[in-house]
């Protein structure tokens, strides 16, 4: 699906551990279909990703969270990794970023770890997602209802579990983006 997102602009918000399929995919496929990316991290800067416990490819944030502005972007992707996943939760910056976009109803795709974030902005009460099998305690605890499923949709969250589930994680992306472009 090569929807035309010319004009829509997604943020990827990332820190050193992410699970490098998860960061390169969707931002490959977004960027094919005509979308700009920006990858946002703490600091502007190298940003160092892994295949499971190897270290793996680095990718340059465009921007800190001091300089980007949520209100700017049409949509989130969080990808997981286990170290990222842990870390970027406790960054206020990216917990607020999560939650302006939540707050404009704005697609926020999720896969793996990264909906660690979501369980930290407390935007998973009342909501389906699946995830990194893992993290299903966390949220439920959340308040939110935990499923094993490939990719989730629900309102404005998409969630997948792992790096397998990126094909139908990124056919989900594109068709909310395309369907935001059409309400511009």
């Amino acid at each position: 699906m090569s929807g035309n997102l010319s004009g829509i602009k997604v943020a990827i918000l990332t820190t050193d551990g992410f699970e490098q399929a998860e960061l390169f995919e969707p931002k490959k496929a977004l960027e094919k279909a005509g979308a700009t990316v920006h990858v946002i991290a703490p600091k502007a800067g190298t940003v160092q990703g892994f295949k499971h416990f190897e270290k793996g490819d680095t990718v340059k944030a465009d921007k800190s969270f001091d300089e980007a502005r949520a209100e700017d972007y049409d949509g989130v992707v969080l990808p997981g990794g286990v170290a990222n996943g842990d870390a970027l939760r406790m960054v206020e910056k990216a917990r607020a970023f999560v939650r302006t976009v939540n707050d404009k109803h704005r697609p926020i795709a999720v896969i793996c770890h990264g909906a660690w974030l979501l369980v930290s902005t407390g935007i998973v009460k009342g909501r389906t997602v699946t995830s990194w099998p893992s993290l299903q305690d966390d949220i439920r605890n959340a308040g939110g209802k935990w499923v094993d499923k490939e990719v989730v949709h629900d309102g404005n969250l998409i969630s997948s579990r792992k790096p397998d589930d990126l094909p139908a994680f990124n056919r989900t992306l594109l068709e909310a983006l395309v369907n935001v472009h059409a309400h511009h």
